[in-house]
């Protein structure tokens, strides 16, 4: 499926996600030695039990990857020039091995690049949830867009 122009995208526009992803034991440690993360909440077992969680927790950033991830061939596959930035990334609720999350995106703002009149400035906002849908992350993502081309 091709990512949406532009043009596409309208502020509240709401888009549920069909991509649903069960984070898996081998995702969080591969994640965690991809990224030299040794947090031992992520990797370490014996010392996340001794923790409030009772177990490891997904590393967020995993998290943070997936959430955007899952929403990428509805939104901005093949469109996309880059992400400008991210921002208010919260995770008000941890994510643990055998949990599926799904996620949705809602677009909060577009205007025309000042600098780049064959693209656009889009801000969306990324929600995740749990198989319980319990709020697992968000952030707000800015994203340089194209237009649609020129007949």
């Amino acid at each position: 499926m091709a990512g949406l122009w532009f043009e596409e995208f309208t502020v509240g526009k709401v888009i549920e996600h069909a991509a649903r992803r069960t984070v898996t034991e081998s995702d969080n440690m591969w994640f965690c030695n991809a990224t030299l993360n040794t947090q031992p909440l992520h990797i370490d077992f014996h010392f996340a039990e001794k923790t409030e969680f009772g177990k490891p927790i997904v590393n967020s950033v995993f998290t943070l990857g997936l959430m955007i991830g899952m929403g990428v061939s509805e939104t901005t596959i093949g469109t996309t020039v880059g992400n400008l930035g991210m921002t208010d990334v919260n995770f008000p609720r941890p994510v643990f091995h055998g949990d599926t999350l799904h996620s949705r995106t809602t677009v909060l703002e577009t205007r025309e690049s000042k600098s780049r009149p064959t693209n656009g400035i889009v801000v969306l906002l990324h929600e995740a949830f749990n198989q319980n849908d319990e709020l697992v992350g968000s952030c707000k993502r800015t994203a340089l867009m194209h237009k649609r081309p020129q007949a």
